[in-house]
């Protein structure tokens, strides 16, 4: 028996030769049993100059596991200065285009199929590194992070509002990284100046 975690349900979509009900991640928890196919452009989105935030799995559905979120990124643009988490894990998987990131004093360059971990309390940054788009799926290790973007996007990008955001998520950002980090490595900062 298939259960809909919501009323938000989109249509039916055929997974081997099941037929399951394809819907959007809810806002309140889930039956565990009940299957979730999350389609491709599902999910509620928000755009953050060249940084792309897509809700794909939220902690609520994960008993606060982890949380997914797609992050489309322009060609050359930087995601974010220079930052560590206190609270979470952060492992990034590439589905298109060049991933640069710096981990520490380490600059690697991440492929498509590539993943990139990033434990908390590193220092670190990422971006497209190429002249095309570049995807990503970002895992949040435990979930709660998924929420920042949440709260981030309705004051982007105004950084002298994001004081008490900061503290909330545990988070250190180095907002005077960012034109080093552009000239580094030939970016763009999706924060206008």
């Amino acid at each position: 028996m298939v259960r809909a975690l919501s009323s938000s349900t989109v249509g039916a979509t055929n997974v081997g030769e099941v037929n399951v009900a394809t819907i959007l991640p809810p806002s309140t928890p889930a039956p565990y049993s009940a299957p979730v196919v999350i389609p491709p452009g599902a999910g509620v989105r928000a755009n953050l100059g060249g940084f792309g935030i897509n809700w794909k799995i939220d902690g609520v559905h994960t008993d606060r596991r982890f949380s997914v979120i797609q992050h489309p990124l322009a060609p050359r643009a930087l995601a974010a200065p220079l930052h560590r988490h206190h609270l979470e894990d952060e492992y990034s998987f590439v589905l298109t285009g060049t991933l640069g990131a710096l981990l520490g004093d380490d600059v690697v360059i991440a492929e498509p199929g590539t993943w990139v971990f990033k434990p908390r309390g590193q220092w670190h940054t990422y971006w497209n590194a190429g002249d095309v788009p570049c995807e990503i799926i970002e895992v949040y290790s435990p979930a709660g992070f998924e929420d920042y973007f949440r709260e981030l996007a309705p004051i982007w990008p105004d950084s002298t509002k994001s004081a008490e955001l900061l503290r909330k998520y545990q988070l250190d950002l180095d907002f005077d990284s960012v034109p080093g980090l552009c000239a580094r490595f030939g970016l763009t900062s999706a924060r206008p100046n």
